[in-house]
């Protein structure tokens, strides 16, 4: 899972970070079109593809490398898919951005979203979830150097802190903690490990298990975790509004915790990470259907 620098920053350009921790999906490297017939299946599948969201630039989590998809949330949406009744070769991977995640869901321009995309009561209103089916914590990426003066999200004041659009992360420090830190939000996780590296931020805010990744992928021991975690973030498979498909979906996480398929994805994609989830919380009880 690890890059030289030069990579990293060939990489950055088109917003990606390089992975190697994650096995590929064959078949199943295609993206969205939108004049196929598309839909949720019920064990026998809907359709004759499945469009599903998940991230490009999350390395352990959801990354895009030419027409290959590898990380956790790629593996457990091809398992879903596949209790769904879809082969691999019927799925296609859509980029879901965190500023455009409830439109893509409330348009149906996907079908499903596996993004790290935390549940929470304002997103409940306008899309539904299955699961969650990991529970991660907010914490911060800093400079090794900076290890010693930054220890926690309320010591960011008068300090940049960068995050993606769309993201609740780099607003929760601000209001919760260090009013006057400056927030800096790009379009990509990529942009804001360059905006590290560089020293044009100070620190880099998402959850842990993201940020874990990218330092890894980083691999010059120049970044590391704070590992102070200070939040909860559930996350589940969005899915359109009204959608029948809770029910489906959550059976499917089910079964794949109870059947170790679940523990084998997330240790896969933490193959090289210094990153150990939090074992009160994982692995997690999905929340029952409405």
């Amino acid at each position: 899972m690890k890059t030289t620098r030069t990579a990293l920053a060939a990489l950055a350009a088109v917003g990606a970070l390089t992975l190697a921790a994650c096995t590929a999906q064959p078949g199943a490297g295609e993206e969205a079109g939108g004049s196929e017939e598309t839909g949720g299946g019920g064990g026998g599948g809907g359709g004759d593809t499945i469009r599903v969201g998940i991230k490009y630039d999350q390395p352990g989590l959801g990354y895009k490398d030419g027409n290959t998809f590898t990380g956790f949330g790629v593996d457990v949406a091809t398992y879903i898919a596949g209790e769904l009744g879809y082969s691999e070769d019927q799925i296609k991977f859509v980029e879901s951005p965190s500023s455009q995640r409830e439109t893509m869901l409330q348009n149906e321009q996907v079908d499903m979203i596996v993004a790290t995309y935390t549940i929470n009561e304002e997103r409940d209103k306008v899309v539904d979830f299955a699961g969650p089916y990991f529970v991660a914590g907010q914490d911060l990426l800093i400079r090794s150097e900076d290890a010693g003066t930054i220890t926690g999200p309320d010591v960011l004041d008068g300090k940049n802190l960068c995050s993606v659009s769309g993201s609740t992360s780099a607003r929760r420090v601000k209001e919760e903690f260090s009013p006057d830190t400056q927030l800096i939000e790009v379009k990509g996780y990529s942009e804001c490990i360059q905006f590290l590296l560089s020293g044009k931020v100070d620190a880099v805010t998402t959850d842990d298990i993201i940020l874990a990744g990218l330092a890894a992928a980083d691999g010059g021991g120049e970044l590391q975790l704070v590992g102070n975690p200070f939040s909860e973030e559930p996350y589940g498979v969005g899915i359109p509004p009204g959608s029948d498909k809770c029910q489906a979906i959550t059976d499917a996480i089910k079964k794949m915790i109870e059947d170790g398929s679940w523990q084998e994805f997330l240790d896969k994609s933490l193959e090289g990470v210094e990153y150990t989830p939090n074992p009160e919380m994982n692995p997690p009880t999905p929340r029952p259907c409405e």
